[in-house]
Formats: C-alpha cells, structure tokens, sequence
C-alpha cells in the first residue's frame, strides 16, 4: 500500500468520523431557544455526547461567537462563518438584523461552563484533562455524572482520576438511589475539601435527606472533615509562625551580637530593618528602570546592597553616637531612641509617608499546595531557607573565624580581651557593622511578605530584644529557639484567641520565665567584667 493511498484512506475516515460526529441539528436549534431551561437542556445533550465538534459549538456560545442568521446557527470565527451543526462554510448575511448574537444570562454561562470542562476531560493533553478535573471539582452536577463515569473508565492517569472520583461522588449526591448517595458520602468524607464539606453540610438535616444510613454517614463525614480542616489550619499557622520566627531571628541575630559584645540596648534597630527593605525598594525601581527584562533577579542583587547599607548605617551610629555612651543605659536608650526617630523621618523625606509597592519575583509566587485549605506560598518558604542561610553563614563567621573568637572573647570578658591584645574598640565597630547588615538581610525578606513603610521596624524592636533575653545573650542557639519559638507561639495564640490576647500572653509567658531562668535558655559561659 502506497502512502498516497494511506492518505487516502485516512483523509476518508476523519471525514466519515466528522459526519457521524455532528451534533444533532434539532438539538443545535435549541440554543437560541428564547427559553433559558431549553438552552440549558441542549448544553446538557450536547455534552453527554463527549465529542470535538460539541465542544467547539460550546465553546463559540460561551465567547458569543454563536449568532442566528436568516434562521440558521453560524459559528463566527475571525470574519469567517461556518455552520454551527455541520461545520460546512457559511455566507454571513448583509442585512441590518442579521446576524443576531445568541444572548445569554449567568445562569446559562455556569452551565456552558460546566459543560466545556467536562468535554475537556476527553482531550488528548494530560494538562488539559488536569486543569478540566480541577474545574469540575465544585461544578459536578447530576447531569453530569454519566459523561464522569466515562471518564474515569478511560483515565489512566492516578491524580486525574483522584479529581474525577471526587467530582463524581459530588454528582453522585443527586442520586435517587439511598445506597449511591450513601457511597459519594463516605468517598467525600475522606477528603478535607470546604467544598465538599459544603454540599454535605445539608445532607446532615433530615428535612434534606430522608435516608438515616445517609443522613449518618453525611454527620459522621462532617465531622471528619472538619478535623482535617482544623488540622491543616493549625500547620498552617505553625507554618506562617516559622516564617514570622524567622525574621525575628534575622532581626535578633544582629541585637544579640551587638547587645552581647557592648551591652548597648539599640532601640534604633528596627530601623536597620527598614534600611534593608528600602535599599531592596531602590533596587527593584533601577531594575524596571533600565533591566526590565531581569526584573525577577533584583531581590538577589538586593540581598548584598541592604547588608552594606545597613552596616554603614550602623557603624555611623556607633562612631557618631554610641561610642561616647558605653556603660551609661539610659542615655543610650534615649539616643538610640531618638537616632531611629531621626532615620524615619529621613526615610519619609526620601521615600514619602506612604507605603511603598514590593512585588515578589514570579519564581516566588505562588505555593505548594498541601490540602485543599494549606497552600504553602513560594516566598515564606524562600524566607526560611534565606534565614536558615544567613544564621549558617553567622555560625561559620564566629566560630571558625578570627574576627568571630574575638567577638566572642569581648562578649564574654571586655576587660581580659583587651589586655591580651584584643582591639576592643575596633571589634565593637565590626560588630555593630556586622549586626545592622544582619537586621538589613531581614528588612529584604520582610519587605516579601509586609507593607515597606518609614515606620515598619517599629513593630519588631519589642520582639527581637524579647528572643534575645528569652534565647540568652549572644548566644546564636538561643536565639534561634528563642525566634522560632516565639513566631510559631504567637502564631498558634492568634488563630485561637485573637492578635492582642495572644501579645498580651506572650509576654507574660516571657516574664515568668525571665523570672525563674534570667539568664535565658542557654546561659552564657565565661564572667562579666564591667
């Protein structure tokens, strides 16, 4: 056989599989039905017959494609009419009411809808049958639950047909046979899906469901459910507390050092935060300005400029302000205090009052989806493995460093370090350095996830000084317990009692516990000399 003639021959039975396949012309009639039901009716026929052609006519009525000329349905598609039954090319008619578009309410467009997503279900390409299944999962209809059983009976993919005996069962529900309700009742009960705890909230009810057996099934499913539910939403707020913990750590990082090495209690610090996520502000704006094309890669070219910018920024605090006040704690309280006014108001000037706009990069959008109600997102996930990095990189720098002995020397006795050559004062300006460039890496990942405004290092100062007396002073283990546990507790307090009853019990936990173990979680080794 010549490959002509298998041409041939196939050529013969696409147009013998596209006669056979054309919708009933009474049935394509139907949609332009003045009558809404009768519409809907024909839909429904249309999509029972799961073919090409059906989803194409579908298709042309939900983008009002589908007009009515000199009696007859035409598909309009680019200038270019073809008939809405056969498919055969078609003349548009000149005449002033013709032709005349097929009108349709919202009613009849969640049935289009619907129906699209069924028929795609048949397609030949995995993502679209993915994407058809999704859809269905709270549009699955009674109507529909012949043309799902099809579909299941051909699928062979595992996550389709997971999708797909959901959006059956949800079918299913309409049933008048006791045990077919009774069986879509346990399968949804296995799911954590709000959705399906929706529709089987009222099967609960006898006036609903006169069944027992289902109407116990639909109370025990429920409950289930609700379980689940309750059990994804507390991962989720543990969830969002790691992300929380991790830029107090990020935040208490640098104060731990700082405190630890000059005992000097910076109430400026939270502006340091603020200095980092502007510098990431000012980065993104060059990159839209002159690399628009690399406008996903500005938060790495950020990360470097918000460590230096806020390491000058301490380190001219320290040599302007500090220096001159060691030993003396209130009037370094009041300084620093006055300090983080003056960089507020420097960022208001600057920037304006207002808060400014930080779009996550595309390769941060988005989550991974866990449940039906856990999304884990991409940039809270990206933020702990940032603060993972950075307290690795911290760890390296102080203890298999020079600079890191002699921080941690000055730390844990200034006076005997100093006499075996240690330069103090020199250490006490890295060190400060050192952790305002920290708090600048967590002023990046806050700007993620938060508004980036002059005043937003306001809200963290109390929480970074709290994990590092919780965590111990200059103590990196501490701290990170300390951050981590108070980002998830907070979290877990918020969900079940609200924002300031959660704040209020917080600290008093903190009291307590400063009260029976002052020296915090880890002590620290070594005498204090002042």
């Amino acid at each position: 056989m010549t490959r002509r003639f298998r041409s041939l021959l196939t050529a013969l039975a696409l147009a013998a599989g596209s006669a056979l396949a054309a919708p009933d012309p009474a049935v394509v009639k139907q949609l332009a039905d003045d009558d809404n039901t009768r519409k809907i009716e024909a839909i429904r026929q249309l999509t029972q017959s799961a073919e090409p052609a059906a989803r194409r006519l579908l298709q042309a009525m939900a983008e009002d494609r589908l007009v009515l000329a000199g009696g007859r349905l035409l598909i309009v598609d680019d200038g270019q009419a073809s008939d809405a039954a056969s498919g055969a090319p078609a003349a548009l008619p000149n005449t002033p009411a013709s032709p005349e578009p097929i009108t349709i309410n919202n009613r009849v467009r969640g049935e289009l809808a619907s129906a699209i997503a069924a028929l795609d279900l048949f397609a030949a390409e995995r993502s679209v049958r993915l994407e058809a299944a999704r859809r269905l999962q709270s549009k699955a209809g009674a109507e529909l639950a012949p043309l799902l059983t099809r579909a299941l009976a051909g699928e062979l993919d595992a996550e389709i047909r997971a999708l797909l005996s959901v959006a059956k069962a949800q079918a299913d529900l309409a049933s008048r046979d006791p045990a077919v309700r009774r069986g879509a009742v346990l399968l949804l009960g296995d799911t954590a899906s709000p959705a399906a705890r929706a529709l089987l909230l009222p099967l609960t009810e006898q006036a609903n469901e006169p069944d027992n057996r289902v109407r116990y099934a639909a109370i025990s499913a429920v409950k289930a459910i609700d379980k689940r539910l309750a059990n994804a939403e507390n991962l989720g707020r543990i969830f969002t507390g790691l992300s929380l913990g991790s830029i107090l750590l990020l935040a208490a990082l640098g104060l731990a050092i700082t405190y630890g090495v000059m005992g000097v209690i910076n109430m400026a610090h939270g502006e340091l935060l603020m200095v980092g996520a502007y510098s990431a502000y000012a980065v993104q704006s060059l990159f839209r300005s002159h690399l628009p094309d690399y406008i996903d890669w500005y938060l790495p070219a950020a990360i470097p400029l918000a460590f230096f910018a806020a390491a000058a920024v301490g380190v001219l605090m320290e040599r302007t302000v500090i220096r001159w006040l060691y030993g003396r704690t209130l009037e370094t309280l009041l300084a620093t205090w006055g300090l983080s006014l003056i960089l507020i108001q420097a960022a208001r000037v600057l920037f304006g009052a207002q808060n400014v706009e930080l779009a996550n990069p595309s390769w941060m959008s988005g989550g991974v989806e866990l449940m039906p109600n856990l999304v884990l997102p991409w940039n809270r996930i990206v933020i702990i493995g940032f603060a993972l990095f950075v307290l690795f990189l911290v760890w390296v720098l102080m203890n298999r460093t020079r600079l890191g002995m002699f921080v941690r020397a000055v730390t844990q006795n200034r006076a005997m370090a100093g006499c075996v050559g240690v330069p103090t004062a020199r250490i006490d300006t890295l060190a400060f350095a050192l952790g305002a460039g920290i708090a600048g890496l967590g002023g990046v990942a806050l700007s993620q996830i938060s508004n980036v405004g002059p005043d937003m290092g306001q809200g963290y100062i109390v929480d970074s000084f709290m994990v590092v007396v919780v965590g111990g002073v200059g103590q990196l283990a501490g701290a990170v317990w300390a951050a981590l546990g108070l980002g998830i507790f907070s979290k877990l307090l918020e969900g079940w009692a609200g924002a300031v009853v959660a704040k209020i019990a917080i600290l008093v936990c903190i009291i307590i516990f400063i009260q029976k173990r002052p020296q915090g979680i880890f002590a620290l080794k070594g005498r204090f000399v002042d």
